[in-house]
C-alpha cells in the first residue's frame, strides 16, 4: 500500500495542531497554537474560516448544541453558536498551556496540558465533564499530546511525546485503569504527537521531527509509514463525508529552513476509515 500526501490548506501555521473532523457543519477544525487561531476548511467547497482567540489555543472540538470547546493556556472555555464566550473551568499556571485533547464517547472532554519549557511532571491530563467537573489523572505528564479511544470504547490510547511511547488504558466508566505500552518509537524516528483511531482499530500517530505518519495494529504492530514532505507533523484525523481521507497538520516553529509545506494541513485520500467523533455533552 503506498499514499501520497497532498495539500488540503497551504498555510504557514506556527504550530498547527488537533485537527477534527464536524460532521453537523461538514468541515475540519484544527487550530495554530502559537498564532491563537482557530481554523476551519470545508472539503467540498474549499470554504475556509479563521478566528483569533485571546490566548493559545491548543485544541477547538465541535459542542452538542453548535459552537466549540476550547483548550486554552488558563483552562477550558467554550464559544457559542453565535461567538460568545465563556470559561467553563478556569486554573491558570504561570508557564503552563493547555494541549491537545479529544472528546470520549461518553461526551466528556480529556484534556491536556504543558509546560512552555517541556519540563518533566510539568504537564496534566483531565477528564472535563459536561457540567465543568475536573478529574486530574494522577499520572506524570511532560507533553500531553494524543488520546483516543478503540471503536468499542473500551480502550483509551495516550501520548506523553517524550516518553517515545503510546500507551493504553482500560477505561472503566468514567475512569482509566491499568496504564501500559502499547507501542513505542524507536530513537532518530521522530517523536508521537497526535493520533487517532481507525474503524479497524489501529491506531495512528504523526512523528514530529519524523516527517511521517504511522499506522499501528490492534496489537501494536507497525503496519504502515507515509513519508511526508514536512518535518514537523503534528496529529492526524480521519475526515470528509464517508470519513476515508487522513488530515494531517503539521508546524513551522523551531525550524531553521521549513519546507514551504510546513504549516499546512495535508491530506492522505482515502487512507481508510475513521471512527465518526462525538461532540463536547457540555
Amino acid at each position: 500500500m503506498r499514499h501520497t500526501a497532498e495539500v488540503a490548506v497551504r498555510e504557514r501555521a506556527e504550530l498547527g495542531e488537533g485537527p477534527t473532523w464536524d460532521p453537523a457543519a461538514g468541515r475540519l477544525i484544527w487550530v495554530d497554537i502559537l498564532s491563537s487561531r482557530i481554523h476551519t476548511y470545508d472539503p467540498s467547497s474549499g470554504r475556509r474560516t479563521v478566528m483569533a482567540t485571546e490566548q493559545h489555543v491548543g485544541a477547538a472540538k465541535p459542542r452538542a448544541g453548535g459552537g466549540l470547546v476550547v483548550n486554552l493556556r488558563d483552562g477550558v472555555g467554550l464559544y457559542d453558536p453565535d461567538g460568545a464566550f465563556s470559561w467553563l473551568t478556569r486554573d491558570p499556571v504561570p508557564g503552563r498551556r493547555g494541549n491537545d485533547a479529544a472528546v470520549a464517547p461518553d461526551g466528556a472532554l480529556w484534556a491536556g496540558t504543558m509546560r512552555y519549557d517541556e519540563r518533566e511532571a510539568g504537564g496534566s491530563l483531565s477528564r472535563i465533564g459536561p457540567d465543568g467537573s475536573v478529574a486530574v489523572v494522577p499520572e506524570a505528564v511532560a507533553v500531553s499530546n494524543g488520546t483516543g479511544w478503540s471503536p468499542d470504547g473500551r480502550l483509551m490510547y495516550y501520548i506523553d511525546s517524550p516518553t517515545r511511547r503510546i500507551d493504553v488504558f482500560d477505561v472503566e466508566g468514567e475512569h482509566i485503569r491499568g496504564r501500559r505500552p502499547f507501542a513505542v518509537v524507536e530513537p532518530g524516528a521522530g517523536w508521537p504527537d497526535g493520533l487517532t483511531v481507525d474503524a479497524e482499530g489501529c491506531v495512528w500517530t504523526a512523528l514530529w521531527d519524523g516527517a511521517a505518519v504511522r499506522r499501528y495494529t490492534p496489537d501494536g504492530r507497525l503496519d504502515l509509514v507515509v513519508e511526508l514532505p514536512v518535518r514537523r507533523p503534528t496529529a492526524c484525523a480521519f475526515g470528509g463525508p464517508d470519513l476515508a481521507d487522513l488530515y494531517i497538520s503539521s508546524a513551522r516553529t523551531g525550524l531553521v529552513a521549513p519546507h514551504p509545506l510546513s504549516g499546512s494541513l495535508l491530506v492522505l485520500a482515502d487512507a481508510g476509515r475513521g471512527v465518526a467523533g462525538v461532540p463536547f455533552a457540555g
